[in-house]
């Protein structure tokens, strides 16, 4: 199996380089370090727990649904399974019940003391269980293993316009990878369900396995005069991307793992994570469901918003200069305000504390770049913003949320290309909507189907109000 497996992931290798690679896959499986065995010892319980839980709890209510919530973009109703993350009002974001700090402390680094490897969030993501060094390791040759481009995806990308968005850039060139699915063969020759979860995963691994160079080849593309940077043969999966992007600098490669493991996942409601579930619940196969991912990613209302912030920082600055002090900031909010328009960056539909990815970030910032006049502007508005919104009375989040910071990070080590952030948070996104999908298809879950309401069903529903319709006098 492990020959095999090095065989088909070994595409344009050399004999000498898929040998190696065989022997390393050998060495961490008689470790306990390969994570489809691990995924596939823990499926029967959690299939049985699952039957357990529709037979005691199936009749329970999760609560009311209102029809402001059906028109108001269903927004918290309880709706969907969604195992590998779950987002606390008050605590934030929790990866298999681990919060953003708990997995900064627990979670492998690349080095001792750095920010965690995201191939260690992958294998917990997947199992819910912290990996070790030797089990983070092991992910990271998969991967590597894995990672072979096929020489048609560049052309394919080549074919658009060289002004196309790199988000449209990312969907096409996740669609060209789909004729290698091996879930599509695996369905069109008949492969029972209870066997769909097996080539999900390998779709989901080499997928997520290729998104770096693939990222990369976009960045190349429309930034960067088409000159590419080929794969370090030694370097993590996170560390990877920003070399090939043509960033080396230490702390580049660190703010890279820090930056793809947080924006991970974020529970299932979101436009994103939603649609490769609901997408993938109809057995589109990995690629398919998370280019529609993508595609809702791109939306400026989701993904988009990190560039929303930092336009509107640049704006700022261009009226206050590079340092302006905390009293004129906080006159501009309060004008912001006053024209009608927001303050990007703070507020969120689910949180009511500050968003503990923003504060991994801020907390990144004032070990790294301490100085920096952005992250001095991002300070000021930290101090300023919440109180400002909060006087309003109309706001019941006024803290930041993660796009308040993470431009800044990616500013100051220079990658300044604001079209381009919302597809690292693509990358990262993949980690955990596409582990979703592997424990969707091992538990069977069905295909996603709420029920829609005319207005005139709500009408009937609930009947006219008094005077409905009749004229004012």
């Amino acid at each position: 199996m492990l020959a095999q497996a090095a065989t088909r992931f070994g595409m344009g290798l050399s004999t000498q380089a898929m040998s190696a690679m065989g022997n390393s896959l050998r060495h961490f499986a008689s470790e306990g370090c390969d994570l489809k065995e691990a995924v596939r010892e823990l499926i029967p319980a959690q299939q049985e727990r699952l039957k357990a839980i529709k037979k005691n709890f199936g009749n329970k209510s999760l609560g009311e649904v209102t029809v402001e919530q059906a028109i108001g973009g269903m927004r918290g109703i309880p709706g969907m399974l969604w195992e590998t993350s779950l987002l606390d009002p008050e605590e934030g974001i929790r990866f298999r019940g681990l919060s953003i700090p708990e997995l900064q402390a627990k979670l492998p680094g690349a080095h001792p003391g750095g920010e965690p490897i995201p191939e260690g969030l992958l294998w917990l993501l997947l199992t819910g269980k912290v990996p070790t060094a030797e089990q983070a390791k092991a992910v990271t040759e998969e991967l590597r293993a894995r990672s072979h481009m096929p020489p048609h995806v560049l052309r394919t990308l080549n074919a658009l316009p060289e002004d196309a968005h790199p988000m449209a850039q990312l969907s096409v060139g996740v669609m060209a990878l789909q004729s290698g699915s091996h879930f599509r063969a695996a369905y069109t020759n008949g492969t029972h369900k209870s066997k769909y979860w097996e080539t999900v995963y390998e779709d989901s691994m080499d997928l997520i396995a290729r998104l770096p160079q693939l990222a990369a080849m976009i960045y190349r593309r429309t930034y960067k005069g088409g000159e590419q940077i080929a794969p370090h043969p030694t370097l993590d999966w996170a560390a990877n991307l920003a070399h090939m992007m043509g960033f080396e600098d230490p702390g580049c490669l660190e703010m890279m793992r820090m930056y793809q493991t947080i924006h991970a996942d974020h529970e299932g409601g979101n436009v994103s994570a939603h649609t490769c579930h609901l997408v993938g619940s109809a057995l589109a196969d990995p690629y398919l469901s998370y280019a529609a991912g993508m595609n809702g990613l791109a939306g400026p209302l989701h993904g988009l918003a990190n560039q929303e912030v930092l336009h509107w920082l640049k704006d700022l600055t261009a009226k206050l200069g590079p340092n302006p002090d905390k009293e004129q900031v906080r006159k501009y909010v309060q004008d912001t305000l006053a024209s009608g328009r927001v303050v990007p960056g703070y507020g969120h539909a689910v949180l009511r504390k500050t968003d503990p990815r923003y504060s991994c970030q801020r907390d990144f910032a004032q070990r790294y770049m301490p100085d920096y006049s952005l992250f001095k502007l991002v300070s000021h508005l930290y101090e300023v913003v919440p109180e400002v919104l909060g006087k309003t009375g109309k706001i019941k989040n006024p803290w930041p949320n993660v796009d308040a910071h993470s431009g800044v990070l990616l500013q100051y080590y220079g990658i300044k290309e604001e079209n381009f952030y919302t597809v690292l948070f693509g990358v990262s996104r993949a980690l955990g909507v596409l582990s979703q999908n592997v424990w969707s298809r091992a538990l069977g879950l069905p295909i996603e189907r709420p029920k829609s309401l005319t207005m005139e069903a709500i009408e009937k529903r609930f009947g006219p109000e008094p005077g409905w319709g009749e004229d004012a006098d």
